[in-house]
């Protein structure tokens, strides 16, 4: 719908017979690029013929479909194209539009709730930094259970500190004895 609360009408895409296609509401020459990146967003257009005004549209989304399968990205298995080509034959194949079509929908939507679902786990939270957050608190609860079941952990920490402090007011006093050309430099 537009902003008046009409119905807007689908795009007409003419398809010459030098194989081009003109967009009509824009008024230019588009590729199969393009009604790819129209499909993308969710834009509704019709193909039809120049001359015949015989609609293309399935054949122009089919031709669309074989050229991404030509890329890396394959989506749709072997197995499954076979499929689709005996229905073809097949007594049943008047269902097969409507079922496959309800079941991408299905997918879909499943898709967008899934999608939904693991947004709303993570909000505020980027992963790794949540990863890290908890790695934190794992390591401090270690260090405290451990702390908790070693009662001398204070009696060894007091007495290393004093020996410490001891150490440093020793090597201070030597250093004070020893004439000035023997003294060591800190580094």
């Amino acid at each position: 719908m537009t902003k008046n609360g009409k119905v807007k009408e689908p795009v007409l895409i003419k398809k010459y017979a030098n194989r081009r296609l003109y967009n009509t509401e824009n008024s230019i020459y588009i590729t199969l690029e393009d009604v790819r990146i129209m499909v993308r967003k969710g834009e509704d257009f019709v193909v039809q013929d120049a001359k015949t005004g015989e609609d293309l549209t399935r054949q122009i989304l089919t031709q669309i479909i074989f050229e991404q399968e030509m890329t890396e990205k394959n989506v749709m298995p072997i197995g499954f194209l076979k499929k689709v080509i005996e229905l073809y034959d097949d007594k049943i194949s008047e269902f097969i539009p409507h079922y496959l079509e309800s079941s991408m929908e299905a997918f879909v939507n499943n898709q967008e709730k899934m999608r939904s679902m693991l947004g709303k786990t993570w909000t505020g939270y980027p992963p790794i930094t949540k990863l890290e957050e908890i790695s934190r608190q794992n390591v401090a609860l270690i260090n405290q259970t451990l702390k908790m079941f070693n009662p001398f952990d204070s009696y060894f920490n007091a007495k290393n500190a004093a020996e410490a402090e001891k150490d440093a007011k020793d090597d201070g006093a030597k250093a004070a004895d020893k004439p000035a050309g023997e003294r060591r430099k800190p580094k």
